[in-house]
């Protein structure tokens, strides 16, 4: 399911707390501004490097955050235990003050655990830090929460939680929380799109390529095309699909970007259903290429990925 790549390389935001603030000098880096979602390696080495600092500021509000956006890193790189033992150190340094940092370190936990295939695992974790980020006013981090609620719950309450989540976001006074809504409308039409109702996903994935427009940058308004590209093949409007699908992969090929897999994978199915079989193959061999080396889907659609590669062959 596309989803789950999209919520990573969505949810791009630099953020800056007012705990962090009130706790800390100007001297202290605004790390979660040196986020790269798409490379979690090099983010976590640039985390660590922060951490003398952070130690050595004794700001423990300010530590606790970088060690839990650590742990988030060490997370997406499926590296589950080294994640669960970085938060057991954050875990260890709350107390009743370090509100943002305990919304954080539940939202991070239950990251983790979603990461692992451990849903059960992360909900409560989700509601705790949904309920504590409304009591605390920190609008922000209640729509993480409740953004986190709609990717792990059944189709039905996913658009309970993804309702709730744009309710807060569009009401709040903190103009960070607003910029959840191109990934809410996102991940609400892949909701609908999993339910079959197709109309309805095209009506919020042309709400989150408008917003991305407006408000995001142009890898989330690549993202954004693809994703109305998507659900017009599953539409049947192939033609319209394929055309777009063809005009992000002059675009990633102008600019030399490392992107590229899913475009190939859809490209090709465009071509599949159109019977142009034989252009079929080496898009699929192309898209093998790319996405054989996404760990979360080796790990998680192996069988999509198998078929990728025998239609390539």
């Amino acid at each position: 399911m596309m989803r789950i790549l999209f919520v990573i390389v969505l949810v791009v935001f630099c953020c800056c707390s007012a705990e962090r603030d009130q706790d800390r000098g100007a001297s202290l880096p605004d790390f979660d501004a040196m986020w790269d979602y798409n490379h979690p390696d090099t983010t976590e080495a640039r985390f660590t490097e922060l951490v003398p600092l952070a130690e050595e500021s004794g700001d423990k509000s300010y530590l606790a955050q970088l060690m839990t956006q650590v742990a988030r890193a060490r997370g997406l790189q499926m590296k589950f235990d080294d994640a669960h033992r970085t938060l057991d150190g954050v875990e260890a340094m709350l107390t009743e003050d370090l509100v943002l940092a305990r919304i954080r370190y539940l939202l991070e936990r239950g990251r983790v655990y979603n990461s692992a295939d451990r849903a059960d695992s992360a909900r409560p974790l989700f509601l705790e830090a949904w309920k504590t980020g409304l009591g605390a006013k920190e609008d922000f981090y209640a729509v993480d929460a409740a953004h986190m609620m709609a990717i792990i719950e059944p189709p039905e309450e996913q658009l309970v939680w993804a309702g709730k989540a744009m309710q807060v976001a569009e009401q709040s006074s903190d103009e960070r929380a607003g910029r959840w809504l191109g990934s809410l409308y996102n991940n609400t039409g892949w909701a609908y799109h999993d339910m079959g109702d197709y109309e309805k996903a095209l009506e919020l994935f042309e709400k989150a390529l408008a917003w991305n427009r407006e408000q995001g940058g142009e890898e989330r308004v690549r993202i954004a095309r693809w994703t109305v590209a998507r659900v017009y093949r599953s539409l049947g409007r192939v033609e319209e699909a394929l055309t777009i699908q063809e005009d992000l992969e002059s675009e990633i090929r102008e600019k030399g970007l490392e992107t590229g897999g899913y475009v190939f994978e859809e490209i090709a199915e465009c071509l599949l259903l159109l019977g142009r079989d034989d252009e079929a193959k080496g898009y699929f061999a192309k898209a093998y290429e790319r996405l054989s080396q996404d760990q979360w889907l080796a790990a998680n659609q192996a069988d999509r990925l198998k078929r990728l590669k025998q239609l390539g062959e």
